[in-house]
C-alpha cells in the first residue's frame, strides 16, 4: 500500500501513514488512502471501526505536502488522483464505519483537516492541531473553513483559520476538537482499546447510529427524527437485536 498500512484486530481497522521524515501528505499518498478506505467500507463483517494515525513519531499527517501545493499554484498536477483529497476526506464521513484520528504530535493544514473529517479525533498530551494556512497566504483548501466551525463553534472556528493559532491537547479538548487525550506512552494501543469501546458492538447498530447523526445533522430537526425513527424500526425488527435484547439481565 506505498506509504500507508493496514493492521486489522478486534473489528478495529488501523491505517498507519508512514512518509518520513515528517511525513507529508502528497496527492499519491492522498490517492492510496482512498482507495483503502473504499476497499475497508466494503469490510463490515470484519472491520466495525476505521482509526487513521502515524507511523512517524511526532506526527499524525504533518500538513499537505509543500511540494504539492507549489506545482498546483503553477497549474501543475502532481502524481496521483486529482480528486483524492476530496474523495478519501469525503469517505471517512460517508463510509459505514465510524472513523477515528488518532492524533500522537502535528497536525497541522491538511493532518489537520484530514482529522476533521474524521468522525472523532483522540490525541495524545503531545497533540497539536491547527490551520496555519493564512501565515503562508492562503487558505485551509481541504474543508478547514467548513468543517472546523462546524466542529468547534463559528467564533472559535474563525479565530482559528484566521489567525493560524496552533492549540494543543488539553485546549483541543476542551473546545471539542479532540473527544479525549490519552497518554502519550503506548498511545497507539490506547487509542486501539478507545476505538474498541465502539468495535465491541453489534456492526449493524453502530453503522446505523453513524448514519443517523451524519445525516440526520444535515436535514431539519423534524426529518432526521423521522430518519431516526425509521432506523430504529428497522433495527429493532432484526433477529440481531431481538437476541440481544433477550440476553439483557432484567431486574427481578
Amino acid at each position: 500500500m506505498g506509504n500507508w498500512t493496514l493492521d486489522v484486530a478486534e473489528k478495529v481497522g488501523v491505517l498507519s501513514f508512514t512518509r518520513p521524515p515528517r511525513n507529508w501528505m502528497d496527492l499519491a499518498s492522498m490517492t492510496e488512502l482512498a482507495e483503502a478506505l473504499g476497499e475497508l467500507g466494503q469490510r463490515t463483517d470484519d472491520v466495525t471501526v476505521v482509526m487513521l494515525t502515524g507511523g512517524v513519531d511526532g506526527y499524525f499527517i504533518a500538513h499537505a505536502d509543500l511540494d504539492d501545493l507549489a506545482l498546483f499554484a503553477k497549474g501543475e498536477a502532481p502524481p496521483g488522483d486529482p480528486g483524492a483529497w476530496g474523495t478519501a476526506l469525503g469517505l471517512l464521513a460517508s463510509m459505514p464505519q465510524p472513523t477515528v484520528a488518532a492524533i500522537d504530535g502535528q497536525a497541522w493544514g491538511g493532518g489537520c483537516e484530514t482529522a476533521l473529517a474524521c468522525s472523532m479525533r483522540v490525541g495524545s498530551e503531545r497533540a497539536h492541531l491547527g490551520q496555519p494556512e493564512v501565515s503562508v497566504g492562503i487558505i485551509p483548501g481541504a474543508g478547514g473553513t467548513q468543517r472546523l466551525p462546524r466542529l468547534v463553534g463559528p467564533a472559535v472556528g474563525i479565530e482559528l483559520v484566521t489567525s493560524g493559532r496552533i492549540v494543543g491537547a488539553e485546549e483541543a479538548l476542551r473546545i471539542g476538537l479532540l473527544n479525549a487525550v490519552l497518554p502519550t506512552e503506548g498511545f497507539v494501543a490506547a487509542a486501539r482499546e478507545w476505538c474498541g469501546r465502539i468495535a465491541r458492538w453489534s456492526p449493524a447498530a453502530v453503522f446505523a447510529a453513524k448514519q443517523a447523526v451524519v445525516e440526520g445533522l444535515a436535514l431539519p430537526l423534524a426529518d432526521g427524527l423521522g430518519l431516526e425513527g425509521r432506523m430504529f424500526a428497522h433495527l429493532n425488527a432484526s433477529d440481531d437485536a431481538r437476541s440481544r435484547n433477550a440476553a439483557v439481565a432484567r431486574p427481578t
